[in-house]
């Protein structure tokens, strides 16, 4: 063991905590457990919350501040042990009393029997514990009881705010903090603040090293918020710094084939379109256009509501690159999403010159050589298709330009091989993402920040947003004998369940519950089952099925969450909707009403709790989008939304983006100023920055090359 930290000398932040005195191999292995090496881990293994934790004070003065407090409050008081016994009964204690000069206070522990050997009468210590008033006496329950012998120099409590640390069974946090109140002046000394002092000062921040000092060490709870705010700065300060260096590089390191929309060129493209665009949509396209035109590449987002038209625009932007004799690629996360465009866009452009290829994982090994050769060749000009057209041996003769659909199912490096089938490593294809499910505004800032955003509100004319309804589980059979009335009309139906296969939560999946409807409110319906296990084979025929009006309901998961298009779908039925996020099931019921007739969506559930009514009440009331996806980061948090959770990029330790909003606002305009001076932090006093931000954020956004 070694001896304890001098205060008065640093210590290395990568010094090994199995270094520090009280932490041999044994204790070493549980910090390890935790993810706890160094004295730097040590040091960002931040309070979780907080506790007040009230100054010793004398027994009769504990005694009165506790009358007078309207709930029971965590109490420290010292003394001597008068008497001691153990109380056998159903919950068996032991009991003691603790006096001081100004008078008594009863200490009672349940189910502790051991600690009849280990106080006894005459024995000086410290209780701190929840005290009330019970009959005329003062009581701790189970307090936690540190002896103290006359010879100990053991100063008197002050009031303090006590950090709590996520900890484990072997390693408590009391432990925690006593190991890390022993090293925090000494590993302070060693932090290098690496943010320009006229930022800090500009921000109103506190220095780096005061930031680590309050949170682990707080005077009061103004303190360690001061110092949280600096640490989550930092945090979203490196996010935006990543994000505003890849919009460098794309800028200044890359170009795209220039595509500039003639008039002669968008009355081509608007012909083959069979419907008005709205006037949404013109804009969008405009925008996107606009980005086409120039050789610095495309990096856009657009997000559009479920029935916003989005395929229309993905369509525009694709025929004017191969109006300039190049090729597009529109990628799909799932191979039903991928046939549904592959059959849109076919029908759309028959008796067009377009030669468009399908490329999904189940194409048959001929079929596959084809597409492999033409689009190597250019004889095909449009790629409509899923993961697989990310393989090594893909590659275009000229691909212009990359649009991936529902980029929430895509992890970085898969977007960043879909920009690598460009000519060179410099020459690289205008790339637009998409989505369905509107993006909040802080996600969009932290997770979306190098891409531009456009944004298609409203629906297409014709579509009506579908009539939700909220039924409890008890209530089920009657939703299904309406659901049979439907279908007696020669409409169609979804039904979607959590679950493929029968599990021990009790949870409908989607054989049992087919089977279950089948043979009792739905008997005489022809009724389907779809879901992720099946071969994609299988899963093209339920489809076709069910699109020729062989099936009459589809039991399914969430499989059918995007890009299905099934004109006479009119109910979407959701059993445990209670276990759906709320874009998630906004995304569901834009599956009906979509050939003309009214939609109907029942989501039948049991809220368990006032969030999950909330959010029942949320998507009954609203049938927008983009307000949904802002409830619901606010009702489930970051870690939920799938843009935090699939971005592929490293999660926020700090910022909590419910509520720094305008701190993430702040980094973004401080990042944006700082990489429009100095590029890609190669200046040399922004070298270490530099290396902080590669190292968080290098893998994930392709910025390890530059520089």
């Amino acid at each position: 063991m070694s001896p304890d930290v001098d205060p008065s000398t640093k210590i290395a932040l990568d010094a090994p905590i199995t270094q520090l005195a009280g932490v041999g191999s044994q204790i070493g292995a549980r910090f390890a457990y935790l993810g706890l090496r160094t004295v730097g881990d040590l040091l960002n293994h931040l309070p979780i919350r907080y506790e007040i934790e009230v100054a010793e004070a004398a027994v009769t003065e504990a005694k009165e501040a506790t009358e007078l407090a309207e709930a029971s409050v965590t109490r420290t008081v010292r003394g001597e042990i008068q008497k001691v016994r153990h109380v056998p009964s159903r919950r068996p204690r032991i009991e003691a009393i603790l006096a001081d000069e100004s008078g008594t206070i009863r200490l009672v522990w349940f189910n502790a029997p051991w600690l009849m050997k280990r106080i006894h009468p005459g024995q000086l210590g410290i209780a701190k514990g929840r005290a009330k008033v019970r009959g005329g006496y003062l009581e701790m329950v189970n307090p936690l009881w540190e002896p103290v012998s006359e010879d100990d120099q053991v100063p008197v409590r002050a009031g303090r705010l006590r950090p709590i640390y996520s900890a484990t069974e072997e390693l408590a946090t009391a432990r925690i903090e006593k190991v890390l109140t022993a090293v925090l002046q000494p590993a302070l000394e060693s932090i290098v603040d690496l943010i320009r002092p006229e930022i800090i000062a500009q921000r109103g921040l506190v220095s780096l090293r005061d930031a680590y000092r309050m949170v682990h060490a707080p005077k009061d709870a103004f303190e360690a918020e001061r110092g949280r705010t600096r640490l989550a700065y930092d945090e979203l300060l490196c996010l935006q710094l990543a994000m505003a260096m890849r919009r460098w590089q794309v800028r200044y390191s890359m170009s795209a084939p220039a595509l500039v929309l003639t008039a002669a060129i968008e009355q081509k493209i608007l012909a083959r379109i069979p419907f008005v665009l709205t006037d949404a949509q013109r804009q969008v396209c405009k925008e996107i256009s606009d980005d086409l035109a120039k050789t610095i590449p495309m990096n856009r987002l657009l997000q559009g509501d479920v029935g916003s038209g989005k395929t229309a625009v993905a369509v525009h932007a694709m025929l004017n690159a191969i109006a300039h004799g190049h090729q597009a690629v529109l990628l799909a996360p799932t191979e039903i999403l991928a046939e549904q465009h592959l059959r849109t866009v076919e029908e759309m452009l028959k008796g067009s010159r377009v030669r468009i290829a399908g490329m999904t994982g189940s194409l048959r090994t001929a079929d596959r050589a084809i597409v492999v050769n033409g689009l190597a060749s250019g004889d095909f000009d449009m790629a409509i298709g899923t993961h697989a057209l990310l393989g090594e041996e893909i590659r275009f003769k000229s691909l212009a330009i990359a649009i991936i659909d529902e980029q929430h199912r895509f992890g970085v490096e898969q977007r960043a091989a879909l920009r690598a089938k460009g000519a060179t490593p410099q020459q690289v294809p205008h790339t637009l993402v998409m989505t369905a499910t509107p993006i909040p505004r802080t996600l969009a800032l932290s997770f979306f920040g190098d891409l531009e955003v456009s944004s298609l509100r409203g629906l297409l004319p014709g579509r009506t947003a579908p009539t939700t309804r909220v039924m409890p589980t008890l209530r089920a059979l009657e939703v299904y004998a309406w659901l049979k009335t439907r279908i007696e009309r020669g409409e169609q139906a979804f039904v979607v369940v959590p679950a493929i296969q029968e599990s021990e939560m009790g949870l409908k999946d989607v054989a049992s519950h087919a089977k279950s409807l089948a043979e009792g409110p739905l008997h005489g319906c022809r009724i389907g089952q779809l879901h992720g296990q099946m071969k994609s084979a299988e899963c093209d025929q339920v489809m076709d099925d069910f699109r020729a009006g062989k099936i009459d309901v589809l039991v399914a998961t969430i499989i059918i969450e995007v890009g299905v298009d099934i004109p006479n779908a009119t109910v979407m039925v959701i059993e445990h909707a209670e276990r759906f996020g709320l874009a998630q099931l906004h995304q569901l019921r834009g599956r009906v009403g979509r050939g003309g007739k009214p939609g109907y969506c029942v989501l039948i559930g049991d809220p368990p709790s006032d969030i999950a009514q909330g959010r029942f009440d949320t998507i009954a009331n609203s049938t927008d989008g983009f307000e949904i996806a802002e409830m619901d980061l606010k009702l489930r948090g970051p870690g939920e939304f799938f843009g935090a959770r699939q971005s592929g990029l490293p999660p926020l330790q700090v910022a909590d983006l419910t509520r720094d909003f305008l701190l993430l606002t702040d980094a973004k305009s401080d990042a944006q100023a700082w990489i429009g001076t100095s590029g890609d932090l190669t200046e040399s006093c922004d070298l270490a920055l530099r290396r902080r931000v590669l190292g968080l954020y290098g893998a994930a956004l392709g910025l390890s090359d530059i520089g």
